[in-house]
C-alpha cells in the first residue's frame, strides 16, 4: 500500500531569493531597522495600497495596537469589531484601554454585517474596525456610509488580505489606517512582522514614534513608546516576497476555482461566495459543513492525510480573555459559523493532483457521515 504524503493546510514559501536577501543584510552589518525597512515600506505602499504611507512594525498585532493609539483611541472609547476573527483584533482594542464592541457577521462573506454594526453604535463609539476575513474584503462602502453618518472613524484589519480589492480599490486604502500581517502563513511573509498603511501624515508619524520608543531623532523621545521595530533581516525577506505575491495570489485563486468545481454540488457543503465587485485573495478557502465539522476535520487528517483548519472555533466574545466585554451577547451568525467552518488547503505550492486529493477526501468524508 502506498503511503500518502500529508497535504498541509498552510505552507510558507521561502526559497533561494529570500536566503540571498538575508545573507546580503548580514554581510552589510546593518541588521536592525535601517535602509531595508525604509525600502520595504515604499515598495509595499506602491504595490499594494495605492501609494499610501506605510510603516513597518514587528508584528501584525503591534500594527493594530500602534495604529489604534496613533489614531487617538484610548480609555472611554468603543471600537466595533467582529467576534468571528483571531483574538488579536479584540486584544489590540483592549490594549489601548478602549472597549471592543463585538458585532455579528454577514454569513456569506464572514465579514462584519453593516446592520449589526449600525445597531452596536453608542455615544462612546470611536470607530469601526472590520476584518477582511480569509482574504475577502469587508463591505467597506456600506461601513463608510455608517461611519460618516455618525461621525466616527473607519479602520481596517487587513491581516489576511494582501491584494484584495473592492470595486477597484485595494483593501488598506479605505480606513484612517490599516494593518497587514506578515506572519509566516500569510499570503506573503517577512518571517514575522506587520505593515501599517496610513491615510494621513499625522497617523504615520505617530506610528513611527510609537514603534521606536517615542522618538524619530535618537534620544529625543517625544512620547512614551514601544520597541516594535522591524529588522532589516525581516524587511529583506518581505521585499523579495512582495515581488512574488501577485503570482501567488493568482495561483490561490486558480486553486480555489479548482476546489469550487469539485465541491460546489456536494450535499451538506457550502463553498465560498465572492461578493459582487470583490476580489478575494484566498488566504483561506473556507467551506461550511452542515453537521459533524469536528469529525470531518479529524477524518481528513487521519484517514486521508489532508490538513485543514478551523478559523475560528471560539468567537472572541466567548473567550475567557474578552468575554467580560460582552456579557450575554447573542451573535447568531457568528456562533453558527464557528460550528461549521473548515478551511482547506489552497496555498500556491499545491499541484492539481493535490487539489483532486482534497476534493476526493472531503467528498468521501462528508458522504461517510450522511
Amino acid at each position: 500500500m502506498v503511503s500518502l504524503q500529508f497535504i498541509p493546510a498552510a505552507k510558507p514559501i521561502i526559497g533561494d531569493d529570500e536566503r540571498a536577501a538575508v545573507d546580503r543584510v548580514l554581510l552589510s552589518g546593518m541588521v536592525a531597522q535601517g535602509p531595508e525597512v525604509k525600502a520595504f515600506e515604499v515598495e509595499f505602499a506602491d504595490r499594494l495600497v495605492g501609494g499610501r504611507q506605510c510603516v513597518a512594525v514587528n508584528s501584525g498585532t503591534s500594527g493594530l495596537h500602534l495604529g489604534l493609539l496613533a489614531a487617538g483611541v484610548g480609555p472611554g472609547d468603543e471600537v466595533i469589531v467582529p467576534s468571528f476573527t483571531f483574538a488579536a483584533t479584540g486584544n489590540s482594542v483592549a490594549l489601548t484601554g478602549a472597549t471592543p464592541v463585538f458585532a455579528d457577521i454577514d454569513p456569506v462573506s464572514f465579514c462584519l454585517d453593516p446592520a449589526s454594526v449600525r445597531a452596536s453604535i453608542t455615544e462612546r463609539t470611536k470607530a469601526i474596525m472590520p476584518v477582511h476575513l480569509y482574504g475577502h474584503p469587508a463591505a467597506m462602502d456600506e461601513l463608510r456610509v455608517i461611519a460618516d453618518e455618525h461621525g466616527i472613524a473607519l479602520y481596517e484589519d487587513a491581516a489576511q488580505a494582501h491584494g484584495a480589492q473592492l470595486h477597484g480599490t485595494p483593501v488598506g486604502a479605505f480606513g484612517d489606517f490599516a494593518m497587514f500581517s506578515l506572519y509566516p502563513t500569510k499570503n506573503m511573509t517577512s518571517g514575522e512582522g506587520g505593515m501599517v498603511s496610513c491615510a494621513s501624515d499625522e497617523i504615520a508619524r505617530n506610528v513611527r514614534l510609537l514603534r521606536n520608543q517615542g522618538m524619530e531623532t535618537q534620544y529625543a523621545n517625544e512620547v512614551v513608546g514601544f520597541n516594535a521595530r522591524m529588522t532589516d533581516l525581516h524587511a529583506a525577506i518581505g521585499r523579495v516576497q512582495l515581488t512574488k505575491v501577485e503570482g501567488w495570489t493568482a495561483q490561490r485563486q486558480a486553486n480555489a476555482a479548482h476546489l469550487d468545481a469539485g465541491l460546489a454540488g456536494l450535499e451538506g457543503v457550502t463553498v465560498p461566495t465572492v461578493r459582487e465587485g470583490a476580489v478575494h485573495v484566498y488566504h483561506q478557502y473556507t467551506i461550511r459543513v452542515a453537521e459533524d465539522r469536528d469529525r470531518i476535520v479529524t477524518a481528513l487528517r487521519e484517514e486521508h492525510q489532508v490538513g485543514s483548519g478551523v478559523y475560528y472555533p471560539i468567537p472572541n466574545h466567548r473567550l475567557p480573555s474578552l468575554a467580560h466585554f460582552a456579557p450575554g451577547l447573542d451573535l447568531p451568525q457568528t456562533e453558527e459559523a464557528a460550528q461549521q467552518v473548515i478551511s482547506l488547503p489552497v496555498h500556491p505550492s499545491l499541484t492539481d493532483a493535490d487539489l483532486e486529493r482534497v476534493v476526493a477526501a472531503v467528498t468521501a468524508t462528508v458522504k461517510a457521515g450522511s
